[in-house]
């Protein structure tokens, strides 16, 4: 597999296949975004496997998957991940699902 192959998919709890590739899973833990992932790429799996799921106000396409955990660091509480819907033409030129992480990261709510 490619550096910006698919690392993994996983299904949300809605059936939906979701996927994170080799890229964005270096730019979700490169040092100037969010590194304290790097230990957390299952907990992220659970998020969308599990998470609750807010659609964006603005982007019907982008959604919010959100699931707490207690045993991140640094008083994080959950795990966010922003999951862009798309469509990609299949090989009969019918609309394929296409719907992957573009980041996540940790918080703190509450």
């Amino acid at each position: 597999m490619t550096a910006t192959g698919i690392r993994w998919k996983t299904h949300d709890r809605y059936g939906n296949e979701i996927y994170l590739t080799h890229e964005r899973w270096s730019h979700i833990t490169d040092s100037i975004n969010h590194p304290d992932m790097v230990n957390y790429e299952q907990h992220l799996k659970l998020t969308i496997q599990h998470g609750r799921r807010k659609q964006d106000a603005l982007n019907p396409q982008k959604y919010r998957y959100t699931n707490a955990f207690v045993d991140l660091p640094a008083d994080n509480t959950h795990i966010t991940a922003i999951v862009l819907f798309r469509f990609r033409e299949g090989s009969n030129g019918n609309p394929i699902s296409n719907n992957y992480i573009v980041t996540a990261y940790q918080k703190r709510i509450g």
